[in-house]
């Protein structure tokens, strides 16, 4: 190569050379990323999952509307923590308890696990934090391929959904979760949501900021992410249980459910099977806004506090989790019309999702 570069006489031959190699490269690539195929979206509502309605019972809730919850018990919470999670926001990576007794990061792990177990107990027997939280279920159906229809006491509701448009191989359907709701309107469907939030951890970072304790405020900020994940499991397991009802002999290991080893699913607007979050001005008008979740959105649509989580409840046995993956303008066009929504605005929330 040097010589080749050194030589007058061969340089030019060489530089073109590398220069055609490196084209052919950069059109192999841009071919690899062309390989995916996506369905006209009409095609893709066609090939939507295939659930018998004819024969579906659905599972009446023991209650219609919304059921709040103030100052839950941060004792029964804890017992519902994932404790992996925590791990790798501080960048330790491995299941849990096994990485405690890992032979590289173990005694590291060991550490920061026991000096989180002393401020969690803190926590609790001190009151730090207060859990809120509302849970509703509504009777509801398909009324078009990715729209569901929630009836209220003050009207109905249009939830729009996004379908998986990548064309897929024989016999996989292209998932949208309006198809996890009944369409057959002789026998009425239901739908939940759910939003939960810790509170009242502002003072308490203020106090480790203070003292310049950026460990101890590490571990509280960590927890009380775990403290609103523990809730909204904790939450989903009594609706299956008791509130909704629809699998009352459930019987799982605390691993089972960090596993969602359990029927149906709760996906949270702005994430892979529902990446729109302006879905989650519907979710929390249901709710009854931040008088009853004590949750605010911002203008980005995140949530404040920012230890908050929500989402949809879904009963249906053949529901799953998935992801929407990238969809085309067609599919777009039609999501800002059934929204009434600025096809301008509908391309900016939807920017992460388009092909």
């Amino acid at each position: 190569v040097a010589g080749s570069l050194l030589n007058k006489e061969q340089k030019p031959d060489f530089l073109r050379g590398v220069k055609k190699e490196y084209d052919k490269l950069k059109e192999d690539f841009a071919n690899k990323k062309t390989v995916k195929n996506y369905l006209p979206f009409e095609e893709a509502q066609k090939n939507g999952a295939a659930i018998n309605w004819q024969n579906f019972i659905p599972v009446t809730p023991t209650f219609t509307g919304t059921k709040i919850f103030n100052n839950y018990d941060l004792a029964e919470i804890a017992t519902y923590i994932d404790w992996q999670p925590f791990f790798i926001a501080w960048e330790m990576h491995g299941k849990f308890p096994q990485i405690l007794s890992d032979e590289i990061i173990g005694a590291a792990a060991t550490h920061l696990y026991n000096d989180a177990q002393k401020l969690l107990q803190q926590i609790i027997r001190e009151k730090w934090l207060t859990a809120r939280g509302a849970i509703g279920f509504w009777p509801a159906n398909k009324t078009a391929p990715d729209t569901v229809t929630i009836k209220t006491e003050t009207g109905n509701v249009a939830l729009e959904f996004l379908r998986q448009q990548i064309k897929k191989a024989a016999g996989q359907p292209n998932l949208s979760l309006a198809d996890f709701i009944s369409d057959n309107t002789s026998s009425t469907d239901f739908i939940g949501a759910f939003a939960v939030t810790i509170e009242g951890i502002e003072p308490h970072i203020k106090k480790f900021e203070e003292n310049l304790d950026d460990y101890n405020k590490i571990i509280l900020q960590a927890l009380a992410d775990r403290f609103a994940e523990a809730f909204a499991e904790l939450l989903h397991k009594k609706t299956r249980l008791e509130y909704w009802g629809y699998a009352t002999d459930e019987h799982l290991t605390t691993e089972q459910l960090i596993k969602e080893e359990y029927l149906g699913i709760r996906p949270a607007p702005g994430y892979p099977a529902c990446p729109d979050h302006t879905e989650k001005y519907k979710l929390f008008e249901l709710l009854g806004g931040t008088a009853a979740t004590g949750i605010t959105l911002t203008e980005s649509l995140a949530m404040y506090p920012a230890s908050s989580v929500s989402g949809w409840y879904f009963a249906n046995p053949e529901s799953k989790y998935f992801g929407v993956g990238k969809i085309s303008e067609d599919q777009l066009k039609n999501y800002a019309e059934r929204k009434a929504m600025p096809l301008a605005e509908a391309r900016r929330w939807l920017s992460p999702v388009l092909e």
